[in-house]
């Protein structure tokens, strides 16, 4: 399986970032060993001092699909979730700056959580979903899917161009503002509307 990551798909998230709005979705991968393991802690590698938490919706995909027109993308897929994508925000910076690609600061080991998965069915409008990640009890991060530049369906249409998409495979969507720096004993709750998607610990 493969993880598919769509970067500034959120207005206000690009305006934090000071980044340019960009004409099509930004799209980076992260390998299978990003999987944070279920239970397990979030560790802070030692090569970052700025480990950012980006909280999104997933998608998983159901069956396998290449070149998939919009109109059909709702059938690729029958549960959504909730993550994190940890950022190394310091490392993202250097390579940034020196036009080198994302991943020592997106992929790296356990930089992926990847909480429990609901039937789509059970939100009335995938374009109209809330989501929201707590830490230390306060709320960080708090979006709604109507906000993205490019929705799940788009987002389907415009990956399966270049990737064929399998079963298996899962696509973080993007995050939306107030992404911020995570320290050790901090703990990060996310909600789904009002299903518990996850609950870890940073150390």
């Amino acid at each position: 399986m493969k993880i598919i990551c769509i970067g500034r798909n959120y207005t206000e998230h690009i305006a934090e970032l000071e980044n340019e709005r960009p004409d099509h979705p930004v799209v980076f991968m992260k390998p299978d060993t990003a999987i944070l393991l279920k239970k397990n802690p979030f560790i802070i590698p030692e090569f970052t001092q700025d480990v950012h938490h980006e909280v999104e919706i997933l998608v998983k995909i159901n069956r396998i699909g290449k070149h998939i027109d919009r109109k059909f993308a709702h059938k690729y897929f029958d549960q959504i979730g909730l993550g994190i994508d940890f950022t190394a925000r310091d490392v993202q910076s250097q390579v940034k700056a020196k036009g080198l690609p994302w991943e020592k600061a997106k992929a790296f080991d356990g930089s992926a959580v990847i909480g429990k998965w609901f039937d789509k069915k059970n939100y009335e409008d995938l374009n109209n979903v809330n989501f929201r990640l707590q830490k230390n009890d306060n709320v960080v991060q708090n979006g709604n899917t109507s906000l993205m530049l490019w929705k799940i369906d788009e987002i389907i249409e415009y990956v399966s161009k270049y990737f064929t998409l399998k079963i298996g495979d899962i696509i973080f969507t993007g995050t939306p503002a107030g992404v911020g720096p995570v320290a050790p004993n901090d703990r990060l709750v996310g909600f789904l509307e009002q299903d518990l998607a996850f609950d870890i610990k940073v150390k």
